[in-house]
């Protein structure tokens, strides 16, 4: 009999508050209606790292005609050492979920070799919400998936 392994645990990894623009509408395209959201700055913090979201990165969404709405986000954060990571974040949020919306994603995160270079060998998982009104911007927590 083949032993079953012991699902994964997740290990936190760092939360980021990130502040972005007003949501621009790009039009219609195959798939669903075309949106883009800039990224202007903010500020992460995890057991290991910390620093901020340097801006110029951008949210591309996707408003599915199913009413999925997918993300794809890329952008920098600087490391308190001055290290550049760059994020790639892709979330799913489906509004209408049972028990409250579903939001969750994937991230890459790519550091330079060196003390931070345990980023590149990171499966990643995360959530996504949003503080408006209240801020413009999101909280996005990151977990790494860890053998159980």
């Amino acid at each position: 009999m083949i032993e079953t392994p012991p699902p994964p645990r997740l290990d936190f990894v760092y939360e980021a508050v990130v502040d972005i623009a007003p949501t621009a509408l790009l039009g219609e395209g195959p798939l669903g209606e075309r949106r883009i959201v800039p990224i202007l700055g903010g500020r992460f913090e995890g057991p290991r790292l910390r620093g901020r979201v340097l801006p110029g990165g951008a949210d591309r969404q996707l408003l599915r005609r199913d009413g999925i709405l997918r993300l794809d986000a890329l952008y920098e954060m600087e490391a308190a050492d001055g290290a550049v990571l760059t994020v790639h974040n892709r979330v799913l949020i489906d509004p209408l979920q049972e028990g409250g919306p579903y939001r969750f994603s994937t991230l890459e995160v790519t550091a330079p070799e060196g003390p931070h270079g345990w980023l590149n060998r990171l499966v990643l998982i995360g959530t996504l919400q949003p503080l408006r009104p209240a801020q413009e911007a999101v909280r996005i927590q990151v977990f790494s998936l860890a053998a159980g």
